[in-house]
């Protein structure tokens, strides 16, 4: 990164929001988790997801840390997961499956998209898993949506990259990773993935929900949606990428609205990850839902004055 750029973040917050597809092997997320401690850099939240496989876990700190912090964990990744053994129902490319850089203070948005391609050639050059930019960082117009990067999965894309040169990787490839596949890593403003669960266990209904919802069906501006079944609950599962366009209580209430129609209920409301104080919405009722919110823990403004500590690693085996 030129040398001007780095004067101009001096005392600069960046976060990284990494997500991994393993959410059952908690020795295996603890290995990547660890890889990832590094001056400079505080652990703000990781998390499981076994439904999902999927495990996310929240740094931040100053930005050529946290650069190297991502770099770490995309590695670890890369040696502990084998994405031809792994299946979830989430959606997924990579080992590592997606690296977002997000401006949290003294930084702009352009300057994280800067940070990520940094990131994404030193992934390439050390673990030798091509990279994929997107958001904000990314290099063609086809690539700013990460749906659009994941078409077609691990499964899809491994031999796709093989015979169709526009699906090819921006670094590295154009094969895939044999087992840790690509990496999608990118820039952007804070996202707050957000889940209802509902009273019943038809699956269809969320997924009706979900595409009557989401930008992309004409539904919400910055919402994207999918609808699961989660331990015998229907679930909603949304990532809303402008929260200055929908609120959390907006997008809620919307779902709300057409589960009703269904004669529907939501039962409860959980949220992955952090999300910013002005979105921290007290009085709503899908914070009365989130009974496990806590904003010591889930606040981002907070939980960068009170960080996690990093966690001890398990013995971990490889396959």
């Amino acid at each position: 990164m030129p040398k001007s750029v780095q004067n101009s973040m001096q005392d600069a917050i960046v976060e990284c929001v990494p997500n991994f597809s393993e959410g059952r092997d908690e020795a295996v997320v603890r290995a990547i988790v660890q890889a990832m401690c590094v001056d400079g850099v505080k652990l703000l939240d990781w998390s499981m997801d076994a439904d999902h496989n999927r495990s996310v876990v929240t740094v931040a700190g100053e930005p050529q840390a946290v650069v190297e912090s991502a770099v770490r964990g995309v590695g670890k990744a890369a040696e502990l997961i084998d994405l031809t053994s792994q299946q979830g129902v989430h959606p997924r490319i990579g080992a590592a499956d997606v690296v977002p850089f997000v401006p949290v203070q003294g930084v702009t948005l352009e300057q994280c998209a800067l940070l990520a391609r940094q990131a994404g050639a030193e992934i390439e050059r050390r673990w030798r898993v091509p990279v994929y930019f997107y958001g904000a960082a990314a290099s063609r117009p086809d690539r700013a949506n990460l749906e659009d990067v994941r078409r077609g999965q691990f499964e899809q894309l491994r031999e796709l990259v093989l015979r169709d040169h526009t699906r090819c990787p921006d670094v590295g490839g154009p094969a895939l990773h044999p087992t840790a596949g690509a990496t999608a890593v990118g820039a952007r403003r804070f996202l707050v993935a957000f889940n209802i669960y509902f009273d019943t266990t038809d699956v269809s209904f969320v997924r009706t929900i979900a595409k009557k919802i989401r930008a992309s069906s004409g539904g919400l501006p910055g919402v994207k949606a999918m609808g699961v079944l989660v331990r015998d609950q229907a679930q909603l599962s949304m990532n809303i990428t402008d929260l200055q366009a929908v609120s959390i209580e907006q997008a809620y209430e919307k779902a709300s609205e057409i589960a009703a129609q269904y004669r529907v209920a939501p039962v409860r409301t959980e949220l992955i990850g952090l999300l910013p104080a002005s979105a921290c919405e007290r009085e709503s009722e899908w914070m009365r839902l989130n009974i496990e919110f806590d904003p010591e823990q889930k606040v981002i403004e907070r939980r960068l004055r009170t960080p996690m500590e990093w966690p001890d690693v398990l013995v971990v085996s490889v396959s």
